[in-house]
């Protein structure tokens, strides 16, 4: 840049960028150190909805020869603070300008602001607010994205929050999961979004552990009153996995590609019915074996009950069903959801057990009752439960519980059986 900038820019400073930018037809451009800016939009797809519900913005930089010039580079052409402000004031003028023309009226604008801008100086981003009433914009439809770094004034920073949502716009945090973007951040911004890290998705691709904690953490989110959003998305099998963690956004190379071509953006849109429906399939077949199991096991219950009520011991009532391979455990459990004797372990598991978890493996008088397959077998006696996959405590792997609530001598009583969760695919297949 040709001018000298105060190192704080506390003032509005909309006269100082206007002359900047440049219009071209329909679309505008900005001119930054020798660099031409455009925006990119990228669409954000609502899976339930199965359409955009908005749209990233993006700068993409072009030399003096037109040619395409990497985002970092031109993140690294500010030297002090002020020229850091101005141009991400800049970025932020030039994408609500060409948004103010784009076709779609309805629709969200994400705008990324680093943590160090938003705190820099007094009322820095008030700004904002001059800018949206210049341009018409109204606030409801920007979501102002806190992109993920570290900043040494979270008071400030929340502030800044509180005053974006002030004005009427959306809050959100993105690359969650990474760096300092945690829970504590959610905690103390309330965002109403939060955009998952993409590596979140890359190690759930490769590790099943990582996908069952991507699960959790969406569950979390939506606890917290954050919708989910999943960036990142560049394969069908993503796709598939982001549907399945519950998201309600995605984004990615997969729908979409980032184009600077604004008015070509919504053409060719993602056919998320053609997802949804092999989602759909997909998890007829593998993801909800209930009534499989339910058929397989039901009998061998059946029978374990009737010759616990006739007085047969615990150990010989429970043979079929600790003779089967996906078996680990058998246990009984009276109406309060306390053990009634210790644990019946497999042959097939007993020489496998990890020593390390062995304080945990006596479970006599064990309180189960905060288990919800346990308050549900209590509840609906006579029909069988089964849970879907978590950890069991006694050895630290994921397991599947059937239980099932029957009278015995007046009283109620809770058949349980574990199920180790990676077997669960083949007592499918001798189904």
């Amino acid at each position: 840049m040709s001018q000298s900038l105060p190192e704080k820019l506390t003032a509005p400073d909309i006269d100082l960028l206007s002359p900047m930018l440049n219009q071209e037809g329909d679309s505008w451009t900005a001119d930054y150190q020798g660099l031409t800016l455009k925006t990119a939009l990228q669409p954000i797809y609502s899976l339930s909805h199965k359409r955009i519900i908005g749209y990233e913005a993006l700068v993409r930089p072009f030399d003096t020869d037109n040619a395409a010039v990497l985002p970092i580079h031109l993140f690294q052409l500010p030297a002090s603070n002020a020229e850091n402000l101005l141009l991400d004031r800049l970025c932020r003028y030039l994408h609500i300008r060409n948004y103010t023309g784009f076709h779609d009226q309805l629709n969200w604008l994400f705008l990324n602001v680093s943590p160090q801008v938003v705190t820099s100086g007094t009322q820095a981003d008030s700004f904002f607010g001059q800018l949206l009433k210049k341009t018409g914009l109204p606030p409801h439809r920007i979501v102002i994205e806190i992109v993920e770094q570290p900043t040494d004034d979270a008071d400030k920073l929340r502030e800044t929050v509180a005053y974006h949502k002030k004005l009427g716009c959306l809050t959100a945090i993105d690359d969650f999961g990474a760096g300092h973007s945690n829970f504590e951040r959610i905690w103390n911004l309330s965002p109403d979004i939060v955009k998952l890290d993409r590596k979140l998705l890359t190690r759930a691709t490769e590790d099943d552990k990582a996908r069952q904690i991507l699960n959790g953490i969406v569950s979390l989110l939506h606890q917290s009153g954050c919708l989910v959003l999943l960036e990142g998305v560049e394969t069908r099998d993503q796709a598939l996995m982001a549907v399945d963690a519950g998201v309600d956004f995605v984004q990615g190379f997969y729908f979409r590609r980032p184009s600077i071509r604004l008015e070509e953006i919504s053409s060719g849109a993602a056919d998320l019915d053609v997802l949804l429906n092999e989602y759909k399939s997909q998890s007829l077949v593998t993801r909800d074996p209930t009534h499989q199991l339910i058929h397989t096991f039901s009998d061998d219950f059946r029978e374990a009950i009737t010759r616990l009520n006739k007085g047969v011991d615990m150990q010989q009532a429970c043979l079929k069903l600790l003779a089967h391979p996906a078996v680990s455990r058998c246990y009984l459990v009276d109406d309060r959801g306390v053990q009634i004797e210790d644990t019946l372990v497999s042959e097939a598991i007993a020489g496998s057990l990890d020593p390390r978890f062995r304080p945990l493996e006596s479970t006599t008088s064990a309180d189960w009752y905060r288990q919800q397959y346990l308050r549900k077998a209590i509840a609906q006696p006579e029909l069988l439960q089964v849970t879907t996959p978590y950890l069991c405590i006694t050895g630290a792997y994921m397991c599947v519980t059937l239980s099932l609530g029957y009278y015995c001598q007046g009283g109620l009583r809770v058949l349980c059986c574990d199920l180790i969760a990676n077997s669960i695919n083949n007592v499918m297949q001798q189904g």
